[in-house]
């Protein structure tokens, strides 16, 4: 439907000049010193590359403790001799060692500075290990407020689950707690009451009975890992199994479920192989074959832990068995198996360095949501989808955060994220071309961690259009950019208002209901016309308003 967007321009562009001005954001964020050692590369992070972590814990719900040790194996870039690990409080160092000695160490809030005693030297790869323990924070609303979650499941059985994105992984476990940097391998060994499982990352390597009569299950990932990406999960598990047929060959699919929800599982998941056939056309090939693919049943909504995705829709369709754009499309597929297992591409394949530019892994995994249904649904669907969700926008602030200071931005980073790269897409207008700078981003920056200008400058250069003005309006910027226009009998005139300096987004209009594309600036450019008034109608899959000056 290409109807204008007159209705938009009332409510949001006075809202827009009014927080343009400042005049609503009265009170700004103010940032500390912990702040800094969370979210910066501090000197005491810069000279080591982290290479391996060998994670080795005991989890005892009897108490809600968490204990055990991490051997930290790394890479020395430069000569230094104190590190920084992160373990929040109320977690504990008690120990750490190297070539056989203890070291000494020191605390600042949640940072430890650990003073090494042999020679750093550059190019040597060394290891040191740290034991810790304590109660870490329990999740108050996972996985936005996340940390432990201690449940039980219907059955009185212990229901256990990790979440930590932003908070930082370090509430539950001592590392390097920046993405900028991740190991390129790591060894999860989970002590658990023997009457449960813990499902973690990678695959199952080993599974050793006490005699106490618990259990330590012993995963392993070989592939480079983020931090809030690893995971425990642990519970009164059963677990079914299918091979997918991909890309790069087969893939194996397991699923660990609660045991009362085994037929309702093995019904609903089939949006898995769905997913997977659609995100490869997409943006290529599922980046973690060999560390195979799981969707894991969690006391939460879920979470797009790496090769371990948790699940806790209730096995229904849509969010909670709503439809988020409000179009019916929602209903179609499970939002957390589809929305969640697209960030393996968005997220852990391609992994934001600072989680101020969050809207890489948000904005594209809510776009693949309408990705998915145009595959299955065709193009209209999932573009009618798209356009449903700018509902759910609230241009409070700006998508991109404060850097070093581990400050994401607006939760727009989802819905008009979104809507910018339909808007890009729009701009490219080639629907193959689109779909090879996908995965063009997936391959190019193929287990990398990225920054904002790197993902600009890459689908810029393959659009072969400067988009740098359009990206800096909908991620820095709170205003719809308005297209001004008037109709006159020979020509109608245009502009952008309510836009950022320099801003020259194509757009798409259709005048007299012909399809025509505008190269609009800030400055007043003419469109010939027949004679007589002619009507202008912007192209709907445009997150713009529009505004007839003389109407």
């Amino acid at each position: 439907m290409k109807k204008n967007n007159y209705f938009l321009l009332t409510a949001f562009l006075a809202f827009n000049m009014l927080s343009a001005q400042g005049l609503l954001n009265k009170s700004e964020v103010t940032f500390n010193r912990q702040d800094s050692l969370r979210g910066s590369i501090t000197k005491e992070r810069a000279w080591w590359d982290v290479i391996n972590y060998k994670l080795d814990i005991k989890v005892n719900p009897l108490d809600s403790t968490i204990t055990g040790s991490n051997i930290i194996q790394y890479k020395v870039l430069n000569d230094y001799q104190v590190m920084q690990i992160d373990l929040q409080n109320p977690m504990k160092i008690s120990r750490v060692i190297q070539d056989g000695k203890p070291l000494e160490f020191t605390r600042e809030g949640n940072a430890f500075f650990i003073k090494l005693l042999s020679k750093q030297t550059v190019g040597v790869i060394k290891e040191l290990t740290v034991f810790y323990g304590g109660k870490p924070k329990v999740a108050v609303n996972p996985p936005w407020d996340g940390g432990i979650t201690w449940k039980k499941d219907a059955n009185g059985k212990l229901f256990i689950a990790s979440s930590c994105q932003g908070l930082g992984a370090s509430v539950w476990w001592p590392n390097k707690d920046h993405m900028y940097d991740e190991v390129e391998g790591m060894t999860i060994s989970v002590n658990v009451p023997g009457d449960l499982m813990d499902v973690s990352n990678g695959r199952l390597q080993d599974v050793k009975k006490l005699k106490d009569g618990t259990k330590t299950y012993t995963w392993v990932v070989t592939n480079p890992i983020n931090n809030y990406g690893v995971n425990i999960n642990i519970g009164d598990y059963v677990s079914f199994s299918e091979k997918y047929q991909g890309e790069k060959g087969v893939l194996d699919c397991n699923y660990y479920v609660l045991r009362d929800n085994l037929a309702k599982a093995k019904e609903q998941f089939k949006d898995v192989p769905r997913m997977l056939k659609a995100f490869e056309h997409w943006f290529g090939p599922y980046p973690f074959y060999e560390d195979s693919y799981k969707l894991v049943e969690a006391p939460y909504l879920g979470m797009e832990h790496q090769s371990s995705v948790t699940y806790g829709n209730g096995y229904k369709n849509g969010y909670r068995g709503r439809d988020l754009s409000g179009t019916g499309w929602g209903l179609k597929f499970d939002f957390i198996i589809i929305h969640e297992s697209g960030h393996e591409w968005f997220a852990n394949n391609i992994t934001y360095k600072d989680i101020a530019d969050m809207w890489i892994h948000e904005s594209f995994t809510n776009y693949s949501e309408s990705l998915f249904l145009e595959y299955y649904y065709g193009k209209e669907a999932g573009y009618e989808y798209m356009r449903g969700l700018r509902k759910n926008i609230a241009n409070d602030k700006p998508i991109i955060g404060a850097y070093n200071v581990n400050n994401e931005g607006s939760s727009d980073m989802y819905y008009k994220g979104a809507n910018m790269l339909h808007a890009i897409r729009q701009i490219v207008n080639n629907d193959e071309k689109w779909r090879t700078i996908l995965r063009g981003l997936n391959s190019t920056f193929y287990h990398q961690t990225v920054s904002t200008n790197q993902i600009e400058d890459y689908i810029s250069r393959q659009a072969g259009v400067d988009l740098s003005k359009v990206f800096h309006q909908y991620l820095r910027d709170v205003r719809i950019p308005t297209l001004e226009y008037f109709s006159n009998e020979n020509y109608i005139g245009y502009r952008w208002t309510n836009c950022v300096e320099g801003f020259n987004m194509p757009v798409k209009v259709y005048i007299d209901a012909n399809e025509k594309w505008l190269q609009p600036t800030t400055e007043w450019k003419n469109e010939p016309t027949k004679s007589g008034k002619s009507i202008l109608t912007i192209d709907a899959n445009f997150y713009v308003a529009g505004f007839d000056i003389k109407a």
